[in-house]
């Protein structure tokens, strides 16, 4: 780092204390942009960096609600609008225990290179609350999402700032959440993403991340004349981005044999095929059960649960060809990254946001391996959000092969300018520095054109 940049890293950690997440994210990408900085000096006067690290705006407000035995609960929600100099702010909603401002902070930071990257006109936010909707009642969700929404509905619109769903937010907690926005505004307009489609949704969204992700991967591969077919994959995670990264992985080829949720993880040597993976679907999504049963229903399998206080993670330790870590942040550590280089691992595809740390991320970057930074690698989910909102403004929906066209293509188009990037500014191979540095210059050039904002 340059002199400039450490005292910005400083100022950063001394204005937001205990948020590690959000120091974190803004670390790895002032790190990128260092070369970007030097070449480009007319960035640092207009001061667009430190513009870009604050927030445009930070709503924090109280939930109260009631559950079905009369009981009263108090959560807190959010919506951090982090900037919008090419289009209205966009990003998911969280509701998980461990939401709070720094995490959120991150995510919308994240956001921002993430949007620009897909090429359409969306700025980055992110927003959610600290409620658990794990083992809740259908009931119990729909009061608490009337009532998030009761107050978040003051603040967002179709031009303005438009949510999707995010950890703990599927297409259950999107219909109580449009439900109560459309009774409040009495309107019908694209305010969310991730609809149902019998009410404004898109074709693909459900699929869109996982998918999106392992385009990104099979392009990475194609730089080496590679394909998925006959590799073994890690996969993390059990929800929407797990289920379809192992979809589409087993469409081209390749095998995966992990799972997981926070209790542990499933090791099937012999592959999770589509039955098993239907198998999977049903217990998440429906039965909403963990995944240990997978392993109670799959002999062969076996089920390790998660010791949160190891040094490391045992699903990153076997033999594999390709990574996609799809559970949540920092779940590759340096040890784990160290793990999957000895167990032979060449490509690293994330489809969580974050979810190898600033040393894991180095190590795969020393090594050489394919690297694919989750603002790169999974950004099919909000670029099919985008293509949901283009379909509600022009009332027509696209056909499931339209979509899954638009997002191969959007893909493609996000490793071309990852690649060409890295290329341009000295660091061949480095898609985190492509990414970072792509996503950067249409924002920061957006808001030289706009002013002192």
């Amino acid at each position: 780092m340059s002199d400039y940049t450490k005292d910005l890293m400083a100022d950063v950690k001394a204005k937001n204390p205990a948020q590690p997440e959000f120091h974190q994210a803004v670390e790895e990408v002032i790190e990128s942009l260092t070369i970007v900085l030097e070449k480009h000096p007319e960035y640092r006067s207009a001061k667009i960096l430190e513009r870009l690290i604050e927030p445009e705006r930070v709503i924090m407000f109280r939930v109260p609600w009631v559950d079905e035995q009369g009981e009263i609960h108090i959560n807190r929600g959010y919506r951090i609008e982090m900037n919008s100099a090419i289009g209205p702010y966009k990003g998911g909603l969280r509701f998980h225990p461990s939401v709070n401002l720094g995490i959120l902070k991150f995510l919308a930071f994240e956001q921002v290179f993430k949007n620009s990257l897909t090429t359409l006109p969306m700025g980055g936010g992110k927003g959610g609350s600290d409620f658990d909707p794990k083992g809740k009642s259908d009931l119990k969700i729909m009061r608490f999402c009337q009532a998030f929404m009761s107050e978040l509905f003051r603040h967002i619109g179709p031009n303005t700032d438009i949510p999707a769903g995010d950890i703990g937010v599927g297409g259950r907690e999107i219909g109580y959440l449009f439900g109560q926005y459309k009774k409040l505004k009495n309107e019908f307009t694209g305010i969310l993403t991730g609809k149902g489609l019998n009410w404004g949704g898109s074709l693909i969204r459900s699929e869109a991340t996982g998918y999106g992700n392992v385009y990104f991967g099979a392009e990475m591969l194609a730089t080496r004349d590679n394909t998925y077919e006959g590799k073994t994959c890690l996969v993390s995670g059990s929800g929407n981005v797990a289920q379809f990264t192992t979809e589409k992985i087993l469409q081209l080829g390749g095998k995966v044999v992990t799972l997981s949720d926070s209790n542990g993880y499933i090791f099937d040597e012999e592959g999770i095929d589509e039955k098993k993976l239907a198998f999977v679907m049903n217990l998440k999504n429906v039965k909403r059960g963990r995944i240990k049963e997978y392993a109670d229903e799959y002999k062969n399998a076996v089920f390790t649960p998660f010791d949160h206080n190891a040094e490391q993670n045992p699903l990153w330790d076997h033999k594999a060809d390709c990574a996609f870590p799809s559970a949540t942040q920092n779940e590759i550590n340096e040890k784990d990254a160290q793990n999957l280089l000895n167990n032979g691992v060449i490509m690293v595809s994330e489809g969580a946001n974050m979810p190898t740390t600033l040393d894991g991320a180095k190590l795969f970057l020393d090594n050489k391996i394919l690297y694919g930074p989750a603002k790169a690698a999974n950004a099919g989910g909000v670029a099919v959000s985008g293509l949901e909102m283009s379909q509600n403004s022009m009332r027509i929906p696209w056909s499931r092969e339209e979509v899954d066209n638009r997002l191969q293509q959007i893909m493609k188009n996000i490793h071309t300018t990852c690649k060409d990037t890295a290329e341009r500014f000295g660091t061949p191979g480095n898609y985190v520095n492509g990414a970072n540095i792509g996503g950067f210059l249409k924002v920061a050039d957006s808001m030289m054109d706009q002013g002192v904002v």
